[in-house]
């Protein structure tokens, strides 16, 4: 808490403060279930906690924060983002004060240890129980991680390899053409000529020549015939 009631002191305060006390101020508000669970209203927000964003453009988004920043007293959460004027995507920061806890990672011992105190044995083994499965999750994932790692890195290793090859190849000289002789052709076999039979010799049949009728013809009057008969 700040001793002074002056802006002017507090703002100097703020800004000058060492991060120890920085940390405890970026603390956000608990969910009611959790509330009434840890008996606490808020708690400093860590990594891989999951908020809601109570305010803002991203209203009712809800996911893990992804880095917590002292220094700039902000949080990165997975998912929002901004573009920059280059059309990057960069993470967008945002204010401790518009999120609210919903769930907490209670893998850190230290921070199991400040939730328990003052509480019930039963609500204690609760917290430990959660604690296990949040731990062997993580375990998980950080195994399934590492063997995608693996395989992209074998994956790698096997192309930058058959690169090699290639390059180191000798390069083969082209072979001189040889031109290609064409096959002698085979030989048509001879088919056995079979005896020819002698050719008889016929006389030439004697057609008898039909004498042609003449159609006889009509003699038409000529100019003269025609004159004569006109005088007479």
């Amino acid at each position: 808490m700040m001793s002074s009631i002056k802006p002017r002191k507090q703002r100097k305060e703020m800004f000058n403060a060492p991060l120890h006390k920085r940390r405890k101020w970026i603390s956000a508000h608990l969910e009611e279930n959790i509330l009434l669970k840890y008996d606490k209203r808020a708690l400093p927000v860590v990594k891989d906690d999951t908020v809601k964003v109570m305010r803002g453009s991203f209203r009712g988004h809800e996911d893990k924060v992804a880095k917590v920043n002292v220094k700039k007293r902000n949080l990165e959460i997975e998912g929002i983002t901004m573009s920059k004027a280059d059309g990057t995507k960069i993470a967008k920061p945002i204010p401790p004060s518009n999120v609210m806890i919903v769930k907490l990672n209670l893998t850190d011992k230290w921070r199991r240890r400040k939730l328990e105190r003052g509480l019930s044995e039963e609500t204690k083994k609760e917290i430990e129980k959660e604690a296990k499965d949040q731990i062997r999750e993580e375990e998980e994932e950080k195994r399934r991680k590492e063997e995608e790692k693996a395989l992209e890195e074998k994956e790698e290793g096997e192309e930058e390899i058959e690169e090699v090859e290639e390059i180191e190849k000798p390069e083969e000289k082209p072979k001189p053409k040889v031109e290609k002789k064409p096959e002698p052709k085979p030989k048509p076999e001879k088919k056995e000529e079979k005896p020819k039979k002698p050719k008889t010799t016929k006389k030439p049949s004697e057609k008898k020549k039909t004498p042609i009728k003449k159609k006889p013809t009509k003699k038409t009057p000529t100019k003269t015939t025609k004159k004569k008969e006109e005088k007479k």
